[in-house]
């Protein structure tokens, strides 16, 4: 195992837009993180959505939550400056996601995982129970839920709208088309920009789609056995979102014993983005108890 850091000209790791970039390499893989917040308590560990790199992290929630705790924001592998190629199921992210976190000597971590990486997260707690003390699941689904399977036909267009008014397909995808969605969706698209220095590298074509055939796999797969999970965990959504439909949320809920539910109105995909403030008090309030 081999831990070598990047940019340390970057600045204080006390800003998410100024941490440097680290690499441990597992394996033979080097995998991407930035480490920021307080050494003591138990990390929070944050896993992205579809073709998002480190610098696809929302760096007001990433700052807000790392005022109270450490953060490790990772990169999957094959995307962003990570090794190797993408996996094309989400149980291989799951093992890599293990693997990473053993590999820099934690023993007890929490999950925050928003859109594919709320499917590894709950693969994660499937698989090493004993490593998760807490998990926040935002924007996903379950194995075999409804409507995931289906997220290139419902992004496609949109992507494509994004091509004809230049603008990232994310203000379509993430949020809804009201005054107060664009809105968000723009504040939003702007402070992942705010990095000036060090930014990651933009993932191949090959390892997007690889990534979407891994999301179309979880959801045409069997569902799982979550009455396994046993840590508490919280879902959140909002009350719109069309690339992890909704009712996935409550499907959730319905299905980990030890869980709680938040749903964000007049808001899609990307309502902890758009409620970022709300989002960081109620999620360091469910760390912290």
């Amino acid at each position: 195992m081999i831990v070598e850091a990047t940019n340390r000209d970057l600045g204080s790791p006390a800003q998410f837009v100024c941490a440097a970039n680290l690499r441990v390499t597992v394996k033979g893989t080097a995998f991407a993180y930035r480490d920021l917040g307080p050494r003591d308590g138990v990390p929070l560990v944050l896993l992205n959505h579809w073709g998002a790199v480190l610098d696809n992290f929302d760096p007001r929630i990433v700052d807000g939550l790392a005022s109270t705790r450490r953060i490790i924001a990772t990169d999957y592998r094959g995307i962003g400056a990570s090794g190797g190629n993408a996996p094309l199921t989400v149980g291989e992210m799951a093992n890599d996601a293990i693997a990473v976190i053993r590999a820099l000597g934690f023993k007890k971590v929490d999950l925050l995982g928003f859109s594919l990486g709320g499917f590894v997260a709950q693969d994660i707690a499937m698989k090493a129970p004993e490593l998760v003390r807490k998990q926040i699941l935002t924007g996903t689904g379950p194995a075999g839920g409804q409507g995931i399977d289906k997220v290139w036909s419902v992004s496609w267009p949109l992507m494509l709208k994004g091509l004809v008014t230049m603008r990232d397909p994310k203000f379509y995808l993430f949020f809804t088309g009201t005054a107060d969605g664009q809105k968000a969706a723009r504040d939003f698209l702007d402070r992942l920009k705010e990095r000036k220095k060090g930014r990651d590298k933009n993932p191949t074509p090959t390892a997007f789609m690889r990534q979407l055939k891994a999301i179309q796999a979880w959801g045409r797969q069997q569902p799982q056995d979550l009455s396994r999970i046993q840590i508490p965990t919280l879902i959140v959504n909002g009350d719109n979102d069309i690339m992890v439909p909704t009712v996935n949320s409550a499907e959730l809920a319905n299905r980990i014993p030890n869980s709680q539910m938040i749903i964000y109105p007049d808001a899609g995909h990307g309502g902890i983005f758009q409620y970022h403030s709300d989002f960081v008090t109620r999620a360091t309030v469910f760390l912290n108890v």
